[in-house]
């Protein structure tokens, strides 16, 4: 029987980065939303969420599954971070801590494995793989001359490693025995063959090895980068790839090609029962069997083939292939074979699935004139798509760029979303001009403000998943509002493909866009107008909120700090009047003093973990409703609620774990959004009190995601005091606050 959809798993927030499948009611899922998802399958055969672990601040790339213990009768879910740090967490009981936390990588965590025995093994972008034995280092393997992409286990003394310096080795404990050559790219994953060795994969090649050395056969078929390599138990192997599919490989042939609504199918894994499970870049992990009994209902697979058939697919994607009549699709094909058929007017895509001709798009046709050709993405045109490679061994990138906007806001966007440092700001606008030949670079109709301190623009959002809505670029680190959006296209006249390694930057083609004189940057000072964070998913926000309120409720120690039934009638209140707001609707009911104080319920009683969601609220119901908080002491009660959410100590502390970080970065946030007209600010004692204490925190101390806030705070409080000035206490505050932030960045450029 063929494959086909059982189920998709919706949960996280942004893309599915890594995927632990160790039995057939377990799923572990890791994404660049910072967390790692626990799924169970019910009585009902349904998958749902069973747990959620914060793992970071910063994208969650690695995940993996280790068996049973005493004390985790339900073993335990390990991740890896950008940051380099393993955790591992009980899955019962379940907590957001750590129960343990394995230190010693110096850059991001790119692959877990574990052994029958229950030793971890990870691996790096510090150019080394380690095994870890009961949570202690036990082997570290340095010999790459490049990041190591992925780690296996022979057996509990020898294990095989992938790296981007384009060769395999195997260890005999810490000990490299030989050197696997031949790939010409970077080797990202392996996967054990019974009774065979090992396949690994680099660009769009799959190599299956004896343990000797020996190539013993070649698969080739994706046309574009293999991210991922896992086997059935049948031994048959499957590959995830770029090229938005996933593929199963039966004798060394392509049986099925499995299309994705997605660019990106960034990991694949197995289920013992035989099914085949998917993580993506549009944020879902799906199932699918070779078992009818377990195919979803029918509806629900055509639903999900529609969705497949209505993608665009850039010209450049295709343009090698004939366009041919319908009577063409009457011909059987090879699995993974695609066709171009003219249906009318339109030139629709076809691919083999190993079965049947399935419709997988559209070639878009980019429009006429002078311009660019443009690239098309769920619905979303850009005049360019590229890949930029920030720095030496890290992945490159996605930059999508419209002629008309702003560099620097498209280049802050840019790094906003993938949580990158702001000192690249210059290169990628200076990338940006260079690979724009003979283009006029607009100002974005005037509204691209930039934030002189942390580069953040007025949030004028050019995601797919809001096409019509006014929302933000930057990526919310709780909801995880921007996604990954991309889509490959060459710079116009560009005698090379565009084609680049996500992970890498290196391109399979040579060539590139000759340098023409840039154009002049659009002005971004003088700033008059407050920068206001509004970015969001309410939707999440709000499930989020109400599933750790039942959790408080259903617990007898904690059930006191859930809220009424008249409080929990107020929040719902305020995720409606936000809603309306963020649709361009004025309600003409606001909020009030029972909307604040049902908030700062939580705010003040909930337990850190649990408060994300309620400061994320609060933040959008200051922006989104100043005057809510003008009543006199209003702002006194929310500032003091935001402080005790935020742990704020006398004298103030750095932020003592991950959930606290993250607690005082949406209070930051809020704070930048109190600071607007029509919140009656600047002429009251209140923001100058504000400031006071707020300036005790040292800036330089702060995390990247904390300091931009703040720097929109103080922002803000220079825009609204350019009509209303503080008095001078607070005046002398304000600047002093400033010259830290200018200093910061002074040393940062230094330093850079």
């Amino acid at each position: 029987m063929p494959y086909k959809l059982s189920a998709t798993l919706t949960g996280h927030t942004s893309d599915v980065r890594a995927l632990s499948t160790p039995a057939d009611d377990l799923v572990l899922s890791a994404s660049r939303d910072s967390t790692a998802i626990v799924w169970r399958r019910d009585s009902a055969a349904r998958f749902a969420s069973d747990s959620v672990f914060h793992a970071s601040s910063r994208y969650v790339n690695a995940v993996t599954y280790l068996p049973p213990t005493a004390e985790a009768p339900k073993g335990y879910a390990v991740t890896g971070d950008q940051d380099g740090v393993i955790n591992v967490y009980s899955l019962e009981p379940t907590k957001d801590d750590p129960d343990y936390t394995l230190l010693g990588h110096t850059n991001n965590i790119c692959g877990l494995r574990t052994t029958p025995a229950g030793n971890i093994l990870s691996c790096s972008w510090d150019y080394t793989a380690r095994v870890w034995k009961d949570f202690t280092l036990l082997y570290e393997l340095k010999g790459h001359e490049n990041s190591v992409w992925d780690v296996l286990a022979v057996n509990e003394d020898e294990f095989i490693t992938a790296s981007a310096d384009k060769t395999i080795k195997l260890w005999k404990q810490h000990k490299a025995i030989h050197t696997f050559a031949g790939h010409d790219a970077v080797v990202r994953s392996l996967a054990l063959i019974p009774d065979i060795g090992f396949a690994s994969c680099a660009d769009n090649e799959i190599r299956v090895w004896s343990l000797g050395g020996d190539l013993v056969y070649t698969l080739t078929g994706h046309t574009s980068f293999i991210y991922r390599l896992a086997v059935l138990p049948n031994g048959d192997l499957v590959s995830s790839s770029e090229d938005r599919s996933v593929r199963i490989w039966k004798d060394g042939e392509c049986a099925q090609v499995l299309v994705h609504p997605a660019i990106s199918v960034w990991c694949v894994s197995t289920l013992p029962n035989g099914d085949i499970v998917s993580g993506a870049s549009d944020k879902n992990v799906r199932i699918f069997s070779a078992s009818e009994e377990r195919w979803a209902p029918e509806e629900e697979i055509k639903a999900y083939d529609d969705v497949v058939s209505q993608q665009s697919l850039a010209s450049h994607d295709v343009e090698k292939i004939k366009v041919e009549t319908m009577d063409a699709l009457n011909t059987p094909g090879r699995a993974g074979q695609t066709k171009l058929i003219l249906n009318g007017d339109v030139t629709e895509v076809y691919q083999w699935d190993g079965s049947v001709w399935q419709r997988i798009g559209e070639r878009a046709e980019g429009p006429s004139g002078s311009g660019p050709t443009k690239t098309y993405f769920e619905g979303k045109e850009y005049d360019y798509v590229w890949n930029v490679a920030i720095e030496d061994g890290e992945p490159a990138l996605k930059l999508p760029y419209n002629v008309a906007d702003s560099p620097a806001a498209a280049a802050q966007g840019f790094l906003e979303r993938n949580n990158l440092s702001l000192n690249h700001v210059n290169t990628i606008v200076e990338y940006i001009y260079q690979n724009t030949p003979g283009q006029t670079l607009g100002t974005g109709g005037g509204e691209q403000y930039v934030d002189p301190y942390t580069g953040a623009s007025r949030y004028q959002s050019s995601a797919a998943s809001a096409p019509a809505a006014p929302a933000s670029s930057y990526m919310d680190p709780y909801t995880g509002a921007s996604r990954y959006t991309a889509a490959p296209a060459p710079a116009a006249a560009a005698p090379a493909s565009s084609y680049m390694d996500p992970y890498t930057g290196a391109s399979r083609y040579s060539g590139a866009p000759q340098p023409a004189a840039a154009a002049k940057p659009a002005a971004i000072l003088p700033i008059l107008q407050p920068v206001l964070l509004k970015d969001g998913n309410l939707g999440q926000m709000r499930t989020r909120l109400h599933q750790y309120n039942d959790d408080l409720r259903n617990e007898i120690s904690t059930s006191s700090l859930a809220f009424d039934p008249e409080q929990e009638r107020s929040i719902d209140d305020a995720f409606a009047y936000v809603q309306k707001c963020a649709g361009g609707k004025r309600p003409t009911n606001p909020l009030g003093g029972i909307h604040i104080e049902s908030v700062a319920h939580a705010l003040e009683g909930w337990p850190e973990s649990l408060r994300l969601p309620v400061l994320d609220l609060t933040r959008l119901i200051v922006a989104y409703c100043p005057e809510v908080v003008k009543p006199p002491g209003l702002k006194e009660r929310l500032f003091e609620a935001l402080l005790k959410a935020a742990n704020w100590q006398t004298p103030w502390a750095k932020s003592p774990s991950k959930p606290a970080e993250m607690n005082l970065m949406l209070v930051f946030r809020a704070l930048a959004n109190a600071a607007q007209e029509g919140s009656g600010a600047a002429d009251e004692p209140w923001l100058g009190q504000v400031l006071s204490v707020v300036s005790a925190a040292t800036y330089s101390t702060l995390t990247a995601s904390q300091r931009k806030p703040l720097a929109t705070m103080l922002l803000n409080v220079s825009c609204i005091t350019l009509f209303t000035p503080l008095d001078a206490a607070g005046r002398a505050v304000h600047l002093s606050m400033l010259f830290q932030v200018m200093g910061s960045l002074a040393l940062f450029h230094v330093v850079g």
